[in-house]
């Protein structure tokens, strides 16, 4: 009788440390694309990934370089000062959206070109992603904007 005990609970801990193998695989193949990693145009320059991988990239928004195309269409460079990388986006951008101003796009970079499917500006007239001022302070080009300053 002790023998089929220890054998029954042998069972159940093998079975469990299996399951919980089975599901922390699972968790990570399906999170596999979902973990998007923030790179500075420096860094996309620097190393350029590949066309499949989906990445976001953040910086400020380079003056004079933003044109509205046909239709939804727009194209523009993004910098961190030290590099800068041509964006291309179709649809509609936030509000806050311009020259100068800080952003982030979700996408892919294809023969060059990053091709962003979201588009994120800052919230308000403070604000710049954290990331992208991390960036823009170790370039050296980060300016930090007062009330009334632009």
């Amino acid at each position: 009788m002790k023998g089929l005990k220890k054998k029954r609970r042998v069972q159940v801990i093998v079975v469990t440390f299996v399951a919980l193998f089975g599901s922390a695989a699972l968790i990570g193949y399906a999170m596999r694309d979902g973990i998007n990693y923030f790179k500075p145009p420096s860094e996309v320059v620097a190393a350029p990934p590949e066309a499949r991988e989906t990445f976001r990239i953040g910086g400020l928004v380079e003056e004079g370089t933003l044109v509205r195309g046909q239709g939804e269409t727009i194209t523009f460079n993004v910098t961190d000062g030290g590099a800068s990388v041509p964006v291309s986006y179709t649809g509609v951008l936030p509000d806050l959206f311009g020259e100068g101003q800080g952003m982030i796009g979700t996408g892919n970079l294809v023969d060059g070109v990053f091709v962003a499917r979201e588009i994120l500006a800052r919230h308000d007239e403070s604000y710049v992603p954290k990331e992208v001022v991390d960036a823009l302070k170790e370039q050296g080009v980060y300016r930090h904007y007062e009330d009334g300053d632009s």
